[in-house]
């Protein structure tokens, strides 16, 4: 039987969170901290963001540090992976971490007949092979029973125009997301989709948030009658790294308010 003591030892975990700085991955950091963990975020240009999160974390009596990433760039991924070891080792005096949050995004709106060669790379770069060698390459450094969260969206299962390159790389992670699970069940490595619907966030230049008919228009197609904010999106993300949560596996879970019912 496992007494109070040893549990009180037990090591913090440590979830690493890309694109962390703002909108979603901001959420999910504080509300993992507010659960008890403590938190890498990697951030692209946001510095000064970035570190006010690590700031708020720091309040939350957690420990958090921020790292520059850009999960479109595979080549900068081993250079990237030696930084988070040394941060494990010289903040948490550990080689490894626990759990994995694949936020990191980027946008784009063109109707098929419009979106170009280099537009399509750029959002394969980010959203689908950044995610797979980040992931393959971090492999190493995350503890046996962890998790690993891949964020998709409400667009792979209903359809907008203007969304079909986008909607497809988040298709392919949730495919991704369930061969995962099955090649890392072996290490009790549990590996989830979380699809949020429309957010007001400043993601593809905050267009839900910012302009007013198509907030009205998504507002309209949601059972809860409102556009999603991030503290929706947040907490769950920090729910899915809980004990309490184990056994949830390859499963997309939806949070989209109940659009396009």
């Amino acid at each position: 039987m496992t007494s109070a003591s040893s549990l009180s030892s037990a090591p913090t975990p440590v979830v690493l969170i890309t694109g962390g700085s703002r909108g979603l991955g901001r959420s999910a950091a504080l509300a993992a901290a507010h659960s008890g963990i403590d938190v890498v975020l990697t951030y692209r240009h946001q510095a000064a963001e970035a570190q006010a999160v690590v700031a708020d974390i720091e309040k939350l009596g957690r420990r958090a540090v921020a790292l520059p990433l850009d999960v479109g760039d595979v080549a900068s991924f081993e250079v990237f992976a030696a930084q988070l070891q040394q941060t494990l080792r010289s903040h948490w005096q550990r080689e490894r971490f626990d759990f994995l949050v694949n936020n990191a995004g980027m946008g784009v709106h063109a109707p098929i007949t419009e979106t170009t060669e280099a537009q399509f790379d750029a959002l394969v770069n980010v959203h689908l092979k950044g995610v797979f060698f980040l992931t393959q390459r971090l492999l190493p450094l995350m503890n046996d029973g962890g998790r690993i969260l891949n964020l998709s969206s409400g667009l792979a299962r209903f359809a907008l125009p203007g969304y079909a390159a986008y909607a497809a790389m988040k298709g392919a992670i949730e495919v991704l997301s369930r061969y995962l699970a099955k090649e890392l069940g072996p290490r009790g490595i549990t590996v989830n989709v979380v699809a949020p619907g429309a957010i007001e966030t400043d993601f593809g230049g905050g267009a839900v948030r910012d302009n007013a008919q198509l907030n009205a228009f998504v507002a309209a197609q949601t059972a809860l009658g409102r556009v999603g904010v991030s503290d929706d999106i947040g907490p769950l993300v920090a729910s899915l790294l809980q004990p309490a949560t184990r056994w949830v596996n390859a499963q997309r879970i939806e949070a989209s308010g109940g659009m396009f019912l």
